[in-house]
């Protein structure tokens, strides 16, 4: 009931004292698997990388004992499966198999860990699938799942922006605090902030929550677009390979650094997408501009991030870019609107009317506070 895999970026070999029911030799995204009817015994696995053929060439082999009838009254079955690593048909084989367990085949696909595999097998699978059985065009199938993820993640979102409102009608207070307290007395106007936030009812990291709230979904995504492949081979707009970079231009001399780390050639979608996220951190830091200006390094970080984005996804697969690009155009446009719908005065009043709610306090904190 678990699998294991051998090491994919060096030679490694292994053998296996228990019963083993099926050995897969995965490559991308096509698989040979072997598939004992009852279960192999024995069985030693091992891979070898052959630099000298070639650095995508790996040798695979296989030696197992399997039970034998010599007097032919029961036989000795196998199964054997020369396909596509695609969820939907490696899964089918739970039940088209006389078996009494579960194969789970399926689980040579990549997905992270177990939240994430429950986000990618449960949630965007299912909705990919469907959208597919009427759209043609990919691209337009991955447009239509970001809107989607959107929508649901919407009062996240949303719960975020106001955290940042907050702030930011908080910048003439907090401006007040800093030009009445020298920064040489950096604890005194720590404390005299964070007397304000509790005046108000403010968490400075409110914001912090919701965005968290998003993150298995967009690392569930991070995973399932390379090893999809229904992507495969399939265009959309100046990409050739939703599955590959989308190159608009490469180059074959050595730069130190630029080689090493960006590689040979311009991703376009990743080109975008690092422009939109500097685009959203600029947004973003404008409006929490009072935070910000207390912490110089998380500005100074927020604004890498993107740039590391540019070298980390310049070699992925497009259609995560892609959906990257798209995801953030989107939350710029959400930006856009509530800053339309959102009044910072109504918010300013609201916090200055605030009445904290009474809570009786342990006798641990009144110990504490004295």
């Amino acid at each position: 009931d678990d699998m294991e895999s051998l090491s994919e970026l060096k030679n490694d070999s292994e053998k296996l004292a228990g019963k083993v029911r099926w050995v897969a030799f995965k490559d991308h995204f096509f698989s040979t698997i072997m598939i004992a009817d009852d279960a192999f015994t024995a069985t030693a696995v091992e891979t070898e990388i052959m630099p000298d053929r070639s650095e995508f060439i790996k040798k695979h082999s296989m030696e197992a004992s399997v039970a034998f009838d010599p007097n032919g009254i029961r036989s000795t079955k196998f199964h054997t499966y020369d396909g596509p690593n695609q969820y939907r048909v490696l899964k089918s084989y739970d039940k088209e198999l006389d078996s009494e367990d579960k194969l789970r085949l399926q689980h040579i696909i990549p997905m992270g860990w177990s939240l994430f595999r429950w986000i990618t097998t449960c949630v965007i699978i299912p909705v990919f699938n469907f959208l597919g059985k009427y759209i043609s065009s990919y691209g337009l199938i991955i447009f239509l799942l970001t809107i989607i993820i959107k929508l649901v993640i919407l009062p996240f979102t949303f719960k975020s922006y106001m955290s940042s409102a907050k702030m930011r009608v908080l910048r003439p207070q907090i401006d007040e605090i800093n030009a009445r307290i020298p920064a040489e007395k950096a604890m005194e106007r720590q404390q005299a902030t964070m007397a304000l936030y509790r005046k108000v009812g403010v968490s400075p990291m409110g914001g912090c929550l919701p965005m968290l709230l998003q993150m298995p979904v967009l690392f569930a995504l991070f995973v399932f677009f390379p090893v999809a492949i229904e992507l495969r081979q399939q265009g959309f707009l100046w990409a050739d390979d939703l599955s590959s970079y989308d190159s608009i231009f490469s180059w074959d001399v050595y730069i130190p650094f630029i080689s090493s780390y960006y590689g040979n050639h311009i991703s376009l979608f990743c080109l975008l997408m690092a422009i939109a996220n500097i685009i959203s951190t600029k947004i973003s830091s404008d409006a929490q501009g009072a935070s910000n200006a207390q912490m110089p390094a998380m500005k100074w970080m927020m604004y890498l991030m993107p740039i590391m984005f540019l070298f980390f996804f310049n070699d992925y697969a497009s259609g995560l870019t892609y959906y990257y690009l798209v995801s953030t155009l989107l939350t710029l446009l959400q930006t856009f609107i509530f800053r339309l719908a959102i009044n910072d005065q109504k918010i300013l009043d609201k916090l200055n009317n605030y009445k904290p709610k009474a809570k009786k306090k342990s006798g641990f904190m009144e110990r504490l506070e004295q």
